[in-house]
């Protein structure tokens, strides 16, 4: 069994793994959907949209690596860090370890993420650290993409019949109360943003509620009330939902340590 690694605790290391981390495991909890999606082409966007959001957490994680020695700790891979840590040293927010839900559920949390993800990749583009800007200036396309797409679903389910807006409805209601996470900034944000490394994350809250509510007028459909709790995981506090997905994200890498194809 290979022994669990851990980061360097510097603010700049912290900032990425938060944002590499978020689309990690939702890149996993979207590839659930592989083999159970309601339509092929489902299937093959879900499938694409999960490798996007893993390729640019490989890309943030391989960063965090190299920030990582330069902050005076251990140099880290992008699998390392991927599959090798414990579950309190991922710090992504609790919305994104949440089980796959049902479809109207997978679209709902894919909109969210992706209007948050939009603001956050556009602004990384004019990020102080070189590699980081890159890595925005290709995901900032890709999630234009995402958000697109959910937004069709959410619309085409909110306004449909009877069954899919209360699904949608539902589903809605359900991630709500997560949503608070992904706007609390601390001295993380604080540092990342007088370094020029990244935006707080209380600052694309104006730019996410315009695109939400944008989609929920067309869908017709309520915002749900507002709910003053803040989940942790970005401080590595969890929902009991993300030791399973660990347990089968990091099975291969436990089991057969270093190992290639």
């Amino acid at each position: 069994m290979t022994a669990s690694i851990q980061p360097s605790t510097a603010a700049g290391v912290q900032y990425l793994l938060r944002l590499g981390d978020a689309c990690l495991v939702l890149s996993h909890r979207i590839s659930e959907w592989i083999g159970h999606a309601p339509i092929l082409e489902e299937e093959l966007a879900l499938g694409n949209i999960a490798l996007d959001l893993l390729g640019q957490s490989r890309a943030l994680l391989t960063r965090a690596g190299q920030l990582s020695a330069s902050a005076g700790g251990n140099a880290f891979d992008e699998d390392q860090l991927a599959y090798l840590r414990e579950e309190r040293h991922y710090l992504n927010p609790v919305m994104m370890e949440l089980p796959r839900g049902d479809f109207a559920f997978t679209q709902a949390r894919n909109l969210i993420a992706a209007c948050w993800l939009l603001p956050m990749w556009t602004r990384l583009q004019a990020s102080t650290d070189a590699e980081v800007a890159a890595i925005a200036a290709k995901a900032v396309k890709e999630v234009r993409y995402h958000q697109q797409h959910a937004a069709e679903w959410v619309v085409r389910l909110g306004d449909g019949t009877e069954d899919s807006t209360r699904r949608m409805q539902d589903a809605l209601r359900q991630i709500w109360p997560y949503v608070n996470e992904l706007f609390a900034s601390d001295a993380i944000d604080a540092a990342a943003e007088a370094s020029g490394l990244g935006p707080a994350w209380s600052s694309l809250k104006p730019d996410w509620d315009a695109a939400i509510d944008e989609v929920l007028a067309e869908a017709r459909l309520a915002r749900p009330q507002h709910t003053p709790h803040v989940y942790e995981g970005v401080r590595g506090v969890h929902s009991e939902h993300m030791g399973h997905l660990l347990t089968t994200m990091q099975s291969l890498q436990r089991s057969y340590p270093g190992g290639v194809w």
